[in-house]
This record gives C-alpha cells, structure tokens and sequence, in this order.
C-alpha cells in the first residue's frame, strides 16, 4: 500500500495476516476441536455454530453420510471434524493459513481426509458447477465488501436442490462504540474502503480486521437475487465478553436457503 488510492487497499490480504495473527494468540474461534468433542460427534452428540451462541437446528442439514460438503471460510477445526465424523466428504475453503494448519492437524490426529483450500472468497470460486450438497458459512462476509457475488458463488456450486447454510451479521455492530453509555459512531452500511487512507493504513499496520457491515437487502435479498429460496432463519447475539450493544439487541442473523430443483 503506497499511493493512498483505492485500488492501493489489498484489505483481504491484510484479513488473511489478522486471522493467522489471532489464531497464533488463541482467538476463540481458532481453537480446534478436542478429540473427545469429535468422539462425541461420531456417537451421535454434536452442534455447530453459523452464529456465536445458538447451535444450528439439526433438521436444517440434509442427511451427512456421505454428503459433498463445502466449508466457505470455515477454517479453524470447529466444524470441519464435526461434519467429517458424520460421514461428509469435506472440503474446507479459508483464507488464513493458520485456520487451515488446524484442519490439518484435527484430520491427521483423528485419521479423516478433508480437501484443503487457500483461496480469496471475493475471487471465484475453484471450484465446478454443481459441486456441493451443502455450503456451510458461518459469519465471515463482514469481511468481504461485495456479498452479493458470494451469494451466485454458492448457487453456482451447489447442485440443484442443494442448501446454503449462512451466518451474518445486521450490522448493528458496526453503528455503535462503547459501553456505557453506548455511542453512535458510524453511518450503515460501515465501508472501511472509503475511511481516509491514513485511518486505513494504520489499520492494517496494526493487523485490525477490515470488516464492512452489509444491509439485509445484501445479506437476505442477495440470496434471494441469486436463485435461492429462503426456508427458515433465526437471530443471535455475541457471546459474553463481546460488543455491548448485544445485551440490548441481536446482532446476527443465520439462514437456511435451498437451491431450487430444476427437475
């Protein structure tokens, strides 16, 4: 980053840097799971997570055993093992080497194949038509600024009757600041692109996430633009420790979307 223009802002490069960072640091949601969890799993006790506190209803998931499943950012051996210890044939697609590094290890230590993919989300993906039963998404488009492209991503490498499984946040985040009292600090939708070049650069000098918040047209009509039929939804809040503004109102939102049957 040199010039200050926009097109000088590699802010997925900068998102992969602080995603190796906080796995290196122990961020939560780069802690793999334990063997005892993926045993667990295997007889039958599981749950994962599209959103940070509610578990995804299990009636939301077609039949696992031997499902072609794609985790979209997904990295961090949290699901990954779940899904694999159900039978999927997992694919796992992050851009964070670290998040990776952790499905390889839960893979080798629990003796699964999964297919491991480091590639950049707003970029196509490597991927061919109709390739997946299921794409599972936990929240991870705050950090990509275009989500519609996404959206025909996933119906594109689903196959007809496929599901989308998505986690968001409404952006409510990125309004406010603070803890008591809460303050108002930015307009939505929230575009780190568009901040002052120095305000940027400081930002990713110091590996911060740069993250954008995206309107429900995006998030929920952008699904919808792109093919998929929306069955069910359910809001969410951060887990404690987390922004203030959750213990007043949820600020995440999961889906499940179908890819309709052409047939």
């Amino acid at each position: 980053m040199t010039d200050g223009s926009f097109m000088d802002r590699d802010y997925t490069a900068v998102n992969s840097r602080t995603w190796d960072a906080w796995a290196d640091n122990g961020c939560e949601w780069c802690v793999p799971v334990t063997h005892e969890e993926y045993a667990e799993a295997k007889n039958g006790e599981w749950g994962v997570y599209l959103t940070p506190c509610r578990t995804v209803p299990r009636d939301w998931f077609p039949p696992l055993e031997g499902c072609r499943l794609l985790g979209l950012a997904s990295g961090g051996g949290q699901q990954m093992p779940i899904f694999a210890a159900l039978g999927a044939r997992c694919t796992v697609l992050d851009n964070s080497e670290r998040q990776l590094g952790a499905e390889r290890t839960v893979a080798e230590r629990e003796g699964y194949e999964i297919e491991i993919v480091r590639a950049d989300m707003t970029k196509p993906l490597p991927f061919d038509d109709a390739a997946f039963d299921v794409v599972f998404h936990p929240v991870s488009n705050c950090y990509v600024e275009d989500v519609r492209f996404i959206w025909r991503e996933c119906f594109r490498v689903l196959r007809p009757g496929g599901v989308l499984l998505a986690g968001m946040d409404n952006g409510i985040n990125f309004l406010f600041e603070g803890d008591d009292p809460l303050r108002v600090v930015n307009r939505l939708p929230f575009n780190p692109l568009k901040m002052e070049y120095e305000r940027y650069k400081e930002m990713a000098d110091n590996l911060e996430a740069i993250q954008f918040s995206h309107t429900l047209e995006e998030q929920i009509g952008g699904q919808l633009e792109a093919g998929f039929i929306l069955r069910a939804l359910y809001e969410d809040r951060d887990r404690p420790g987390g922004a203030a503004i959750g213990e007043y109102a949820p600020q995440y939102i999961a889906t499940l979307a179908i890819k309709p049957d052409v047939k």
